[in-house]
């Protein structure tokens, strides 16, 4: 009898729930009015507070199984990007930054996997949290889009603030940070297999 733990537990659960967000995401999105992408940041956000929390708690419960180290990755990209292609045809984002986003997450992906087939552990740097967190800032921003005032019933613009000026502030840290970190790791990458 094995003592390895269940493939459902509960920060795989808590996981599988960050996927399951992404179709409602989705459906929140075929429309951009106001109130979709309120609900839809709403969405996402709670999906990305799942991440840390699933994290926490494998931590916490000293759970770690192979299959919650394949899929936490996986539900991270996989909303990010339905997040990003979604808002597209809106006209939120750049396409060509939506392309370097996709891109270096596609790359990672496939250069993690041939070192965990070699039996090689590449340790992630600082720099792909961070761009994690100015990812979701910045995503957060774009779906809310619209100006929303600090206090309502003033109209001031100095009491205005546009969410998608916001949010493409902080995609462009992102962008950087995805680059760098992309970089970074492929650096390691080659490091470990040339020896």
């Amino acid at each position: 009898m094995s003592n390895s733990p269940s493939i459902l537990n509960l920060p795989n659960i808590v996981t599988l729930f960050r996927i399951a967000c992404i179709p409602l995401l989705v459906v929140l999105l075929l429309s951009p009015s106001r109130e979709a992408g309120f609900w839809a940041a709403a969405v996402f956000a709670l999906a990305s507070a799942s991440d840390w929390l699933d994290g926490y708690l494998a931590r916490r419960m000293k759970i770690v199984t192979v299959f919650g180290k394949f899929l936490d990755p996986i539900a991270d990209k996989l909303i990010v990007t339905a997040a990003l292609v979604m808002i597209l045809p809106y006209n939120r984002v750049p396409a060509w930054i939506v392309l370097v986003i996709l891109a270096r997450e596609i790359i990672i992906t496939g250069l993690r996997s041939i070192a965990s087939s070699e039996g090689i552990v590449i340790q992630a740097s600082d720099l792909g949290k961070y761009k994690t967190i100015f990812q979701i800032t910045a995503i957060i921003g774009l779906l809310l889009h619209y100006e929303y005032r600090w206090f309502f019933g003033l109209d001031h613009p100095l009491l205005t603030v546009s969410m998608h000026n916001t949010g493409i502030f902080f995609l462009w840290i992102a962008l950087a940070l995805t680059v760098w970190s992309g970089v970074d790791y492929l650096v390691k990458f080659i490091k470990v297999i040339a020896r």
